[in-house]
């Protein structure tokens, strides 16, 4: 896999600093121990109050310094990727935030951190430090395991433990509650991949069909592999287990944590798939969706809970100043505000005509048959949703069919130019109700078919700024309108295929997403709306 960075050996420092250069200025700091010993710690701390101490391996960001700020960690102690800090490190950071009140390092549950930050409290202690250590172990992946993996549940215990220490509570009430959170805390993660380490060969474990389930945060193997399937039905096994896992009854909160390469918009379906489950009813909180516990590159996600009570609640809500906590929200349903309904006057009662019936669905079935191909086509020249975009206007038009006015086809026209800027999106999908709705006024003028089309084509032309040569659908629409006046549909159908084929040696794209793509990605690729329009003209003439 292919990564963005300069050395191998400094992608770390130079993360870190572009952290403390992007974040407000003030909030952040780093000391002066680059590059062996990477400590990012609050700029306004003066070690009056407890402080809250955690880290581990690189790789998890924004996990842990974007964490780090009043209310939340005090300061992170980074290793390199995947790998725990330094003891050194660790008590250089101790020593660095620490007062009077002492502090509370908070350790995922890992043997590297748990050495390393075990033997730095120890060191500290003996210089008279006070310390407290918390591990968290709250991954439930392995049930039969001794030491189960401290995951993004780890989150919880840093806003719970920050909360306290800013309202300056002493360090035995700060340190009990965390314990008392890790006892409360479960998490299960699924991914599509592992991840890959930025200057290191990549071999994926996982087949195209798989993917897997309980995997850890490194990229360790999970507890089983599990076949590719919908979100829904992923998402029910989750929190299947995850119920089964919950520390008795009563309210939790939910963390839904990206792994870091899963799309914005999956992040989103799954969030609204997690609330519609079995968990929900079990969720008065919400955090996320978003990056904050990743594995680099994973393209995968977590859920994690803990059981909540009054203190807690207030803890996970208050305000922080940290760069990366998402603010926790109170669970609630979709707002959902009416639109403001077409008058009755401008609808055109339906109508049945079998010829225009079988016509429109024959076209809209071979479209729907394309999509894939068109895709395709589309992914050479363009962004690759061509296909999908059609075949989305064509299924509209199928479920609308019965109530289209068949009989009338000015009203059939407009109709279908409504349904299309509706549904279709894209440029194509105005363009092509531009020319249903101007086809529609034309007819409704001079009851000429074909007259009417090249008046739609003439609008379509003039808003969208294409012509014939610019390698567009209008390469095919454009001849296959004049042959169709000229001389019936069989002509029309030659024409459109003939002017579909020419873009396949059209070097440049003047219009549409092609014209941002350079000749040599172009040649000898058809323009696939083009060929979409060649296809519906084949359809209506009898040729498919």
């Amino acid at each position: 896999m292919k990564h963005f960075f300069n050395r191998r050996e400094n992608i770390v420092t130079e993360a870190l600093d572009g952290l403390l250069q992007t974040a407000p200025a003030g909030n952040l700091a780093r000391l002066d121990t680059y590059p062996d010993i990477k400590v990012v710690l609050r700029g306004d701390w003066d070690k009056a109050k407890v402080a809250v101490i955690s880290g581990g391996g690189a790789g998890h960001e924004p996990s842990h310094a974007g964490f780090v700020g009043k209310g939340m960690l005090t300061a992170a102690v980074s290793g390199e990727i995947f790998a725990s800090p330094s003891v050194d490190a660790v008590l250089t950071a101790i020593r660095a935030v620490t007062g009077p009140k002492g502090c509370l390092l908070i350790v995922k549950n890992y043997t590297g951190d748990r050495l390393n930050f075990g033997l730095a409290a120890e060191k500290a202690r003996v210089e008279g430090f006070r310390v407290e250590m918390v591990i968290v172990a709250d991954d439930i992946a392995l049930p039969d395991i001794a030491q189960p993996r401290g995951v993004a549940g780890t989150l919880f215990v840093h806003k719970i433990a920050g909360h306290l220490a800013e309202q300056d509570a002493d360090l035995e009430t700060v340190a009990a509650a965390a314990h008392s959170a890790t006892r409360d805390i479960v998490s299960l993660g699924v991914s599509l991949s592992s991840c890959s380490i930025p200057g290191q060969a990549h071999a994926e474990r996982l087949e195209a069909d798989e993917g897997e389930l309980g995997l850890g945060i490194h990229g360790e193997p999970g507890a089983e592999r599990i076949a590719l399937q919908e979100a829904r039905s992923i998402v029910a096994t989750m929190s299947e287990r995850l119920s089964r896992a919950l520390p008795g009854d009563g309210h939790y909160a939910l963390l839904i944590n990206n792994l870091g390469a899963v799309p914005p918009i999956e992040m989103g379906l799954i969030a609204h798939t997690v609330l519609s489950s079995l968990l929900a009813k079990r969720v008065t909180l919400t955090i996320g969706p978003a990056p904050m516990m990743t594995a680099l590159n994973m393209n995968g996600f977590s859920l994690s809970l803990i059981r909540l009570d009054d203190e807690r609640k207030a803890a996970l809500t208050s305000p922080v100043g940290s760069h990366a906590w998402i603010p926790a929200v109170e669970r609630h349903g979709v707002t959902v505000l009416p639109a403001i309904a077409v008058p009755a006057s401008e609808s055109v009662a339906a109508s049945h005509d079998p010829a225009a019936d079988r016509l429109i669905a024959a076209i809209c079935d071979h479209l729907l048959s394309l999509e894939a191909e068109l895709n395709h086509l589309d992914g050479r020249a363009g962004d690759g949703d061509t296909g999908s975009t059609v075949a989305t206007g064509s299924r509209s038009v199928l479920a609308q069919i019965e109530r289209l006015p068949l009989k009338n086809i000015a009203a059939t026209l407009s109709s279908i130019g409504s349904i299309l800027s509706t549904s279709m999106g894209g440029s194509s999908g105005v363009l092509l109700s531009i020319f249903f709705t101007g086809a529609a006024k034309a007819y409704s003028d001079t009851k000429d078919m074909a007259g009417a089309l090249l008046a739609g084509l003439e609008r379509m032309t003039f808003y969208g700024g294409a012509g014939v040569g610019d390698r567009t659908m209008v390469d095919a629409l454009d001849p296959a309108l004049r042959a169709l006046k000229a001389g019936g549909l069989a002509a029309a159908a030659s024409a459109a295929r003939a002017g579909a084929d020419a873009t396949r040696t059209m070097k440049k794209a003047n219009a549409g997403r092609a014209s941002y793509v350079g000749e040599r990605d172009l040649d000898g690729v058809p323009d696939p709306g083009a060929m979409a329009v060649a296809a519906v003209f084949e359809v209506a003439a009898g040729l498919r």
